[in-house]
């Protein structure tokens, strides 16, 4: 079994050398990383400068890129045949609801899925310090699982792991994604020429969507197991835009000029 490993720490991040010595145990581990950290780049790809691969070791190599950018490296020119899975992470710190659309650890995951391989993205709940050791023992789990029992077509996992020891952790919850709402989500500043700057930050003061959601299974102490599918449509609203198909065709004509349309109509007696 083949295994590659991404994050958006970047390569020299704790938590991808602790995962990929963990899950070496389970198969042939390939680590192509960010050269540095490239956190919320989503899933951005380098398209106007070249990128660069440096072998820093045995089957490990960074890239002057993002996520996606190593996924793609990883699967398209880097590694000799192609993993049976690809896993990103393990990040320092959730990515939980919304974040998953700015998360670079998801997007290397989300890139995996694209290519058509099994593919999770294992996030780490801390602040100064992190329970690696913990996200290992539950990445590699679901890692030996995925690659027993696969995974839906054009569906990735994304894991989150409490800031809780071992014996911490009360299981494993299936979840959705949550809502997060910010308090002061843009912080405005002077620079010492009276000059504005800001910086997009603020702090997460609540959530939303509490039915199975993510963030609650972290607060309770369960790692959260969350299955995203590559196919965002919502098919539930597709016959009600439907019926602005033949407006958008020919146009729709203003209230006024409707208005004007229909006196005419009836002064004419028709």
């Amino acid at each position: 079994m083949r295994i590659l490993i991404t994050n958006d720490d970047g390569i020299l991040s704790p938590g991808i050398v602790a995962l990929a010595k963990g899950l070496a145990n389970i198969g042939e581990v390939w680590v192509v990383a960010p050269d540095r950290e490239r956190t919320a780049v989503a899933h951005a790809v380098t398209l106007h400068k070249p990128l660069r691969v440096n072998q820093i070791g045995t089957r490990s190599f960074s890239v002057n890129g993002t996520p996606v950018d190593c996924v793609n490296l990883a699967l398209l020119k880097i590694m000799t045949k192609p993993p049976q899975l690809v896993v990103s992470g393990i990040n320092k710190g959730v990515n939980l609801g919304d974040d998953v659309m700015y998360s670079g650890t998801v997007s290397g995951a989300m890139e995996g899925a694209i290519l058509g391989v099994p593919s999770i993205a294992v996030s780490q709940e801390g602040q100064d310090t992190f329970h690696f050791d913990v996200g290992v023992v539950y990445a590699a789990r679901i890692a030996q699982l995925v690659l027993t029992k696969g995974l839906p077509e054009e569906t990735l996992l994304n894991v989150n792991i409490p800031d809780r020891p071992r014996s911490g952790i009360k299981g494993v919850r299936v979840t959705c994604l949550s809502r997060r709402r910010f308090q002061n989500p843009i912080i405005e500043k002077v620079d010492p020429h009276g000059r504005k700057y800001y910086w997009i930050a603020g702090k997460r003061v609540s959530w939303s969507r509490n039915k199975d959601a993510d963030h609650e299974a972290i607060e309770e102490g369960y790692v959260s197991l969350t299955p995203i599918h590559l196919d965002s449509t919502h098919y539930g609203v597709l016959d009600q835009f439907r019926s602005w198909e033949p407006m958008i065709k020919h146009g729709q004509r203003k209230p006024s000029a409707l208005r004007s349309a229909r006196g005419s109509t009836e002064g004419s007696g028709t």
